[in-house]
């Protein structure tokens, strides 16, 4: 009875279109933690650069304030992980006696993405060819527009290996 019950279950899911996808062309950069990419400088002028040790963001509305590092959806931003069981550890199998060595490279999770939250809401999830599923959770100070997405990147030599690329990007629902 119960096998049956999951097996209906299954079924409405699987029919239901919930796994539905849109693509749509995007210019798509990349940025990163730094000073450079989200416009923060150490040290403040009201205490003559001495508290070097704090970080403040240097332009645009907030200026002055403290720079957290945490997105606009309040989340901490990372490069997506493609987990333990996945084509890429087939693809790099150099890779396996890390991910099993380490527990937390077992799981999968998706990488941050800032857009424009007018056509792409907080929670959206993508698919970038290259970059691997993301979330936005992020607002970029120059993304504008239904055709922009910034993805984040650990290191800022990655986001300016990304460039600025035209990608078919996948909306996932």
């Amino acid at each position: 009875m119960l096998a049956a019950a999951f097996g209906l279950a299954l079924l409405l899911v699987g029919s239901s279109g919930c796994s539905s996808t849109k693509t749509r062309t995007l210019e798509v950069t990349a940025y990163c933690a730094c000073s450079q990419c989200t416009d923060w400088e150490r040290g403040s002028w009201k205490y003559l650069k001495l508290d070097f040790w704090n970080r403040y963001v240097s332009k645009g509305s907030a200026k002055g304030r403290r720079y957290t590092g945490k997105t606009a959806s309040g989340t901490d931003p990372r490069e997506p992980h493609p987990g333990l069981f996945s084509s890429d550890t087939l693809t790099h199998p150099w890779v396996l006696p890390f991910r099993l060595l380490f527990p937390w490279l077992w799981f999968a999770h998706d990488g941050t993405i800032a857009a424009d939250t007018d056509y792409y809401p907080f929670g959206t999830r993508l698919y970038v060819p290259g970059y691997g599923n993301g979330v936005v959770e992020d607002r970029g100070g120059a993304i504008r527009g239904p055709r922009r997405l910034d993805l984040y990147f650990d290191s800022h030599q990655d986001a300016r290996r990304w460039g600025r690329r035209e990608v078919e990007v996948e909306i996932l629902d």
